[in-house]
C-alpha cells in the first residue's frame, strides 16, 4: 500500500528517507523495530492532531502573551488565527477539502450547543469579543471542529478497517438521541449513561486495524474511542486554564474539570464519529494476511 504521507504533498519527499530509517532499525533488531514503531505511532498521531494542537498552543500563547488593551479582543484574534490556520493548511496541502468541509460540519454543530449550553449557564466566555453570537465567540466551534478534523485524519493516516462495524445508520441514529440529550437533559432526565450502554452494546464487538507500520495492528473500536475521549479532557484543561471559556467551579479560579466530564466527552466522541464515518466510509478488513500477530501498540 502507498504511504500515506504520499497524500500532503510537502511531506511526501520524506519518504524514502522515513523508508531508509525503518530499514536500519529492523536491521538492528526487533526491539529497535518495535521502538521505532512506537515513534512511528506517536509522529503519526500528532500529525493527525495537527489543526487541534495548533489552536491549543494559540490558546495557550495568547493567554500568557496577547496584550490585555490591545484593540483586537483576545477571542476575536483567536477566531481570525484559527480562520488564518484553516486556510494555510489548505493553501499548504496539510488538510484536504474533505477534512475541511468535516470541520464546518462540526463548527456548525458545535456552535448550536455552545448557543443553548451558554444560555443554561453550563458555562461561560468571560471576555469580549465581536464575532460572536449571543454569549458564544465564534472562534469556540473551532474547538469542536478539532475533534473532527483529528478524526478524519487519523483514520487515513493509520489506514483503518473493522470487522464488525455496526451499521452507520445505527449510529447515526444513536448520535441523534445523543444530540438531543446534551439539550433535554435540562428538562427531563438525563439518559447519558443508558446513551452510553446502547453505544457500548453497537461498538463492542467491533475491531478497528490501524497501520503504524509494515502490518496492521488491531484494537477494540470501544478503547480507542474511551482513550481519544481522555486526550480530549486532558485538552479541555489546558483549554480552561487557557481562559478559553469558564465552568462554574472555575469562576474563583482554575480547578481541574471534573472526571465525571468524561461521560460527555465520550458521547460527542460517538457523534463526531458519525459525521466521520458519513464522510470516511467504514472499511471492512480487507486481507487478515497483512494483520501482525496479536500484539497491541497504544
Amino acid at each position: 500500500m502507498t504511504s500515506s504521507a504520499s497524500n500532503w504533498p510537502p511531506i511526501a519527499r520524506f519518504i524514502a528517507r522515513e523508508e531508509r530509517l525503518g530499514r536500519w532499525a529492523e536491521s538492528k533488531g526487533s526491539l529497535a523495530a518495535g521502538c521505532y514503531e512506537f515513534l512511528r505511532f506517536g509522529v503519526k498521531q500528532g500529525w493527525a492532531c495537527l489543526f487541534g494542537g495548533l489552536l491549543l498552543a494559540l490558546i495557550v500563547a495568547s493567554k500568557l502573551f496577547y496584550p490585555a488593551d490591545a484593540a483586537l479582543a483576545r477571542y476575536d484574534f483567536l477566531f481570525l488565527a484559527a480562520l488564518g490556520l484553516q486556510a494555510m493548511l489548505l493553501a499548504f496541502r496539510l488538510e484536504t477539502w474533505e477534512e475541511a468541509r468535516a470541520i464546518l460540519l462540526f463548527h456548525i454543530v458545535g456552535t448550536a450547543m455552545e448557543l443553548f449550553k451558554t444560555k443554561m449557564g453550563s458555562w461561560v466566555y468571560p471576555e469580549d469579543a465581536i464575532f460572536r453570537l449571543g454569549g458564544v465567540p465564534l472562534f469556540s466551534g473551532f474547538m469542536y471542529a478539532t475533534v473532527g478534523s483529528y478524526l478524519a485524519r487519523v483514520s487515513r493516516l493509520f489506514d483503518f478497517q473493522f470487522t464488525r462495524h455496526p451499521p452507520v445508520m445505527a449510529i447515526a441514529a444513536l448520535s441523534l438521541a445523543v444530540y438531543a440529550n446534551f439539550f433535554a437533559h435540562h428538562y427531563v432526565a438525563d439518559l447519558r449513561w443508558v446513551l452510553i450502554g446502547f453505544a457500548a452494546l453497537l461498538f463492542g464487538p467491533c475491531t478497528v486495524y490501524f497501520k503504524v507500520w509494515r502490518v496492521h495492528r488491531r484494537m477494540p473500536l470501544l478503547l480507542g474511542l474511551f482513550l481519544v475521549t481522555l486526550f480530549i479532557w486532558l485538552a479541555e484543561n489546558i483549554a480552561t486554564a487557557g481562559g478559553a471559556w469558564v465552568y462554574p467551579n472555575q469562576q474563583k479560579g482554575w480547578e481541574m474539570v471534573p472526571l465525571s466530564k468524561l461521560s460527555s466527552w465520550f458521547l460527542l466522541m460517538i457523534v463526531s464519529y458519525t459525521m466521520v464515518a458519513f464522510v470516511n466510509r467504514p472499511r471492512p478488513l480487507a486481507d487478515k494476511s497483512c494483520m501482525a500477530a496479536p500484539r497491541m501498540v497504544v
